[in-house]
């Protein structure tokens, strides 16, 4: 594992905890984990239960002992780690968003296409498909319980940057991070829409903003630093099986945490799912008669909902750290099957693309239409 801060602690915490949980015909043995300080990464690999830790990841990709590249690291260094991990027949898990650049990102998915021709194998880590009560969510809408599609409403909420002091770590820079608020947790409401609607956006309409322009530089060296992304993205969009959408993303919603909220309306009811309430969905069914109709609450503890009869009986609640658990629960069974593995590096591609639509958008002030993913391979 490449990376140790929050996506690393998490990431850590699913591979201790998957085979412990889920019967898999496959174990995995936490063999080294990256970081450029030596002494914090030292610290990391005790603590997060790595076996070994190193300061360069170039070390690990050739060696017969180490079978996946985990990679946790600011979205700069995702294209050269996970590119070099594919050539060298290595699986590859990356965090999301895929890249910072729509370059970097088909470089990624035609590596990862050529790679999975040789039994490699690779997933973007959008965490919150493995949410159970969100895998619901798309099996309704598979199911066609609340028919055409016709509304979408995402938002995702954060306040943590509110404050003018807070300093200018990495997130607020655009050469590592590639953009604010709309990579960092818009890619997330992206991916999660599409991947429960089974439809893609196709055309995006948007604004940025960045409230605070300067933010305070390390103490060692002192003063203010420009802030180069964004600190808020809005959009309206369009699907391409017909529903129309609203998304917006933001670190300046103050009093909101981790508010990620998506509603789809259709022709035969409505579903929501939030997730500061994650093991509930809310379903709507308009086919009942007018005087049963209301908002109902599923609370999805059940053994036969998605992933959860791996854990407590019913009504016992799961958290955050379980949907990585989930992330490494499906690579490690894809991996061993050769069963598709969701999402993958074109599907990533599609959420950067429409990145890029938002940003084009907003720069121009005029509609973007967003290209389907291609992944073209030179032979």
């Amino acid at each position: 594992m490449v990376g140790y801060a929050f996506m690393g602690t998490a990431h850590s915490q699913a591979w201790r905890t998957v085979n412990r949980v889920f019967d898999l015909p496959l174990r995995a043995r936490m063999t080294a984990v990256v970081g450029r300080d030596p002494g914090k990464v030292a610290a990391a690999a005790a603590q997060l239960g790595w076996q070994e830790h190193t300061t360069d990841w170039r070390t690990l990709i050739n060696r017969d002992d180490i079978d996946l590249i985990d990679v946790c690291t600011p979205g700069d260094s995702h294209a050269e780690i996970a590119i070099a991990a594919l050539a060298a027949g290595k699986h590859v898990l990356c965090e999301k968003p895929l890249a910072n650049t729509i370059d970097e990102a088909r470089a990624m998915a035609a590596a990862a296409v050529r790679a999975e021709a040789g039994g490699v194998r690779s997933m973007c880590g959008f965490n919150y498909r493995r949410v159970p009560a969100v895998a619901l969510m798309r099996r309704l809408v598979a199911d066609g319980r609340i028919g055409e599609i016709r509304h979408i409403r995402a938002v995702y909420l954060q306040d943590w940057i509110t404050d003018p002091q807070f300093p200018l770590v990495w997130r607020l820079q655009k050469d590592k991070a590639g953009s604010g608020a709309l990579g960092d947790i818009g890619a997330h409401i992206i991916d999660l829409t599409q991947y429960v609607t089974g439809q893609r956006i196709s055309g995006v309409s948007a604004l940025t903003e960045t409230f605070v322009k300067q933010r305070p530089l390390p103490p060692e060296i002192g003063g203010l630093g420009p802030v180069t992304v964004d600190d808020a993205a809005l959009f309206v969009a369009r699907l391409d099986g017909g529903a129309v959408a609203t998304y917006e993303a933001t670190r300046f919603a103050t009093g909101r945490k981790n508010g990620l909220r998506v509603e789809i309306n259709g022709s035969k009811g409505s579903v929501v799912f939030d997730f500061e309430r994650m093991n509930e969905l809310e379903f709507y069914d308009a086919a009942l008669p007018s005087d049963e109709q209301g908002f109902s609450r599923i609370l999805v503890t059940e053994p036969d909902h998605p992933y959860v009869g791996a854990w407590w009986p019913p009504g016992h609640l799961i958290g955050y750290e379980h949907s990585f658990t989930h992330q490494a629960r499906d690579l490690l069974e894809a991996i061993a099957t050769g069963a598709e593995i969701t999402p993958s590096f074109t599907d990533a591609l599609q959420v950067q693309l429409v990145l890029d639509a938002v940003e084009r958008s907003a720069a121009l002030g005029s509609w973007s239409e967003v290209e389907p993913a291609r992944t073209e391979i030179a032979v």
